[in-house]
């Protein structure tokens, strides 16, 4: 057997580990890099694989660094099963449709912006009739029950607490006469947030794939999201300004319009304007309510009992048009967009429109990968370019952790230790940093087991 690491290995972005059996090979994830243009450009046109070799792919979750290639895969030849959640396979198939769309529409701007250069845009990677014909190819499973994915495979979900839909993937693996157990975590989610229930423990397994986010790190209480949320709309609609939150479409954007929902009707903040713009965030919402079983109790009563509204009265925008109107709205408002690392889609516009005023706070609620745009905002940049403009920041830029999707060191370790029997982890998914220090940890608490961290296109033979 062999784990081939494709992606995210010593970076967060481009998920792809495969793993090879008998002759077969399945893909866990098939993410597109995330980055600066040009070089996310040439990893994601460029797959380091055969996609008429693979047999299946087993996604964990529909976040675009571990879903976003998929289009790529299947239209260079994979004829295989995509193999994740029921709720997974609803969102991924409209998060690759916005995200070609995303695409056309980035290369019709700067078509436009460098017609009059001797500079060519960057083509699509893919279209939206690539995503549609995506679709084609997922399987759903339910969690809990265990599928068959090659005479020598077999799998089941576990649920992963990290987005609506998201699964913690065990295989089991025959070769030679023996059976071992993998794990992949996909990324692990937290306890006690709004909305999910919590991530699933695994008793025992020989082989252990997992995420390092946040290995170096320890995320403040969830229960105090609320109180710092509440700060920040109220300095900010005190000095008559907007505020703009750089957010995932999935689940990010439904656990933040929740709270302020909730801040909202126990009078702690103004009722003001919420615009969602995005239209897959609009999408995706929509799917929350057919999801019932990731919720946790609270929030199921919150959906499903009469006369219960828990978004409360937001406005979503569908058109451009209606989008660009919100630039212009007198007072104060909030607005909600995506990407959530704002290197594609309305947020960057929003940004570009709101940035240089000292009234506006931009707020980030989610992690920002090392070179993008959302980073360079936390790091504290006094200038940025957006759409190849340079900006100066005016705005305040607040940024709140606790509503991380990511299980912190502590959980992530919690996670591991439950495992018995460990013989091999692997660290993935996490800056090189991050990862490096988490594996001093595990190596420290399970002395028993084998700890890498993996490079990218390293080949590890079990």
């Amino acid at each position: 057997m062999k784990i081939h690491f494709l992606g995210a290995a010593r970076n967060v972005t481009g998920s792809k580990h495969l793993i090879e059996v008998a002759g077969k090979q399945v893909l866990l994830e098939c993410g597109l890099f995330q980055g600066p243009r040009k070089k996310s450009f040439e990893k994601n046109s460029n797959l380091p694989l055969d996609p008429k070799k693979l047999t299946a792919v087993v996604l964990s979750h529909a976040h675009i660094d571990h879903s976003g290639a998929l289009p790529t895969l299947t239209k260079n030849g994979f004829k295989g099963k995509i193999y994740c959640s029921s709720a997974t396979a609803d969102i991924t198939k409209v998060m690759l449709l916005d995200s070609a769309y995303i695409q056309e529409k980035d290369n019709e701007y700067f078509a436009r912006k460098l017609s009059a250069t001797a500079l060519k845009p960057i083509e699509p990677i893919y279209n939206q009739k690539d995503a549609q014909e995506t679709a084609k190819f997922f399987s759903p499973k339910p969690l809990h029950k265990e599928f068959k994915i090659t005479d020598e495979i077999t799998c089941i979900f576990y649920d992963a607490g990290h987005v609506l839909g998201s699964e913690i993937v065990v295989l089991k693996i025959k070769e030679n006469g023996k059976e071992k157990k993998l794990v992949f975590t996909g990324d692990l989610g937290r306890k006690n947030r709004n909305i999910l229930e919590d991530p699933e423990f695994i008793d025992q397994a020989d082989i252990l794939i997992t995420e390092s986010t946040y290995g170096l790190r320890e995320h403040p209480p969830t229960e105090d999201n609320r109180g710092k949320l509440q700060k920040v709309i109220n300095k900010t609609i005190s000095k008559g300004g907007k505020i703009i939150i750089p957010s995932f479409a999935l689940e990010r954007t439904q656990e933040i319009v929740y709270d302020l929902n909730y801040l909202m009707v126990n009078g702690e903040i103004p009722k003001i304007p919420i615009f969602i713009d995005s239209p897959l965030a609009t999408k995706v919402t929509k799917i929350f309510s057919k999801n019932k079983d990731f919720f946790d109790e609270e929030t199921s009563k919150d959906f499903f009992n009469k006369g219960k509204r828990p978004f409360g009265d937001i406005q979503f925008t569908a058109s451009v048009e209606e989008s660009k109107a919100i630039n212009s709205y007198m007072g104060s408002c909030i607005v909600v967009s995506a990407s959530g690392m704002c290197e594609a889609g309305r947020i960057r516009h929003h940004l570009r429109n709101s940035i240089g005023d000292p009234k506006n706070t931009i707020l980030i609620v989610g992690f920002m990968a090392e070179h993008t745009l959302g980073r360079k905002l936390v790091e504290g940049r006094k200038m940025v370019k957006i759409f190849d403009e340079m900006h100066k920041v005016r705005a305040d830029v607040e940024v709140i952790n606790g509503y991380s999707g990511h299980a912190d060191k502590n959980e992530l370790l919690e996670f591991a230790m439950h495992i018995k029997g460990l013989k091999n982890i692997f660290i993935v998914h996490g800056e090189e940093s991050q990862a490096l220090g988490y594996q001093k940890t595990l190596q420290k608490n399970i002395p028993s087991a084998n700890v890498i961290v993996p490079e990218e296109g390293d080949i590890i033979e079990i």
